[in-house]
C-alpha cells in the first residue's frame, strides 16, 4: 500500500520537472544570424597578376615591391623574371615604332629589375644602339648635304656676280659717255631725299617691288647711300633684301652705303643721302 503514493509523488515531481523545462525554453534568447562574411581582398599576388596581365607594368613594379616583404624567394623570382621580360615585349614594341626614348627606358627598367642576368637585355640593348646610330648618321648626312647645297649656291652666287661684273664693264667700255640719266624718286640737287613705303604697311607687294626699282635705279644713278626706317625687324630684313637683290642687279660693283632705325610709331620711309651728307 506505501508503494502507491510514492508513484503519485514521483508523477507529481516528473510533471513539474517537465514544465519547468518548457518554461525555459519559451524564455530562452533567440540569436540573430550571423553576419554574411564580406568580400575578401585581393593579394598583393593576385593584384600583380592583373597588373602584369592587363599591361599596368608601371603598377605591377610597384606590386611587386610590396611582394619582396614577405613572399618566398621562388615566387618573387619568377615574378620578377615575368616582369622584366614583360619591359623587353613592351621595350620592342616601342622599338618597332621608332620611338627610340619609350625603348630606352624600358629597357632600363628590366634592366634594374634583372641586374644579375644582362644577357636577358643585350638584345633589345644592341637593337636600340644600332637605331641611335642610324639616326645620327641620317641627321650627319642631312647636315653634310646641307653643307654642300650651301657651298654650290655661294658658288653659284659667285659666278653670276662675276659674270654681271664683267658685262657691266663691257657696257662702260662700250658706252663710254652714257645720256644724262633723270632721277625717278628724288631731287638730284638735293643732299636728302625721302621715300615713303606706305605699301609696307597695306602689304601690297607689287607696289612694294615698283617703288625698290625706282629707288635702286635712285640710288646707282647719283650714288646716294640710304637710311631705312621701319616698323618691325622683319620689315626691315624684307626691305634691305630687296633693295640689295635690285642694286646688284643694276650695278654689281656698286657699293651699297645701308643704315637703319626700327621705329613702331613711324610710317616706313628710306631717306637717300648724297655721299659724305
Amino acid at each position: 500500500m506505501t508503494s502507491f503514493p510514492i508513484r503519485r509523488a514521483a508523477l507529481a515531481a516528473l510533471a513539474l520537472l517537465m514544465v519547468g523545462c518548457q518554461s525555459q525554453q519559451t524564455t530562452e534568447p533567440v540569436h540573430a544570424p550571423a553576419p554574411a562574411t564580406e568580400a575578401a581582398v585581393p593579394s598583393a599576388q593576385e593584384q600583380f597578376e592583373t597588373s602584369l596581365a592587363e599591361g599596368r607594368l608601371a603598377e605591377a613594379e610597384a606590386q611587386f615591391e610590396a611582394l619582396q616583404q614577405d613572399g618566398e624567394p621562388t615566387v618573387l623570382l619568377q615574378a620578377q623574371r615575368r616582369l622584366s621580360e614583360a619591359y623587353l615585349q613592351e621595350g620592342q614594341k616601342a622599338l618597332e615604332s621608332g620611338d627610340l626614348d619609350k625603348a630606352a627606358k624600358s629597357l632600363g627598367h628590366a634592366r634594374n629589375l634583372m641586374p644579375k642576368a644582362p644577357a636577358l637585355t643585350t638584345g633589345l640593348d644592341g637593337a636600340i644602339g644600332k637605331a641611335r646610330e642610324a639616326e645620327l648618321s641620317a641627321v650627319e648626312q642631312a647636315r653634310q648635304a646641307g653643307e654642300q647645297a650651301q657651298a654650290a649656291r655661294q658658288e653659284q652666287l659667285r659666278l653670276l656676280r662675276q659674270a654681271a661684273e664683267a658685262q657691266a664693264a663691257a657696257t662702260r667700255t662700250v658706252d663710254a659717255t652714257p645720256p644724262e640719266a633723270s632721277a625717278q624718286l628724288i631731287d638730284p640737287a638735293a643732299k636728302r631725299s625721302e621715300v615713303s613705303l606706305p605699301m609696307l604697311d597695306s602689304r601690297d607687294e607689287a607696289a612694294l617691288f615698283e617703288r625698290l626699282d625706282a629707288v635702286a635705279a635712285d640710288v646707282v644713278t647719283f650714288d646716294r647711300s640710304v637710311h631705312i626706317q621701319v616698323r618691325s625687324a622683319e620689315d626691315l630684313r624684307r626691305v634691305t633684301n630687296l633693295l640689295e637683290a635690285r642694286v646688284m642687279k643694276r650695278d654689281p660693283t656698286f657699293k651699297l652705303t645701308l643704315s637703319h632705325a626700327v621705329k613702331p610709331v613711324q610710317v616706313p620711309r628710306l631717306i637717300l643721302r648724297a655721299r659724305g651728307h
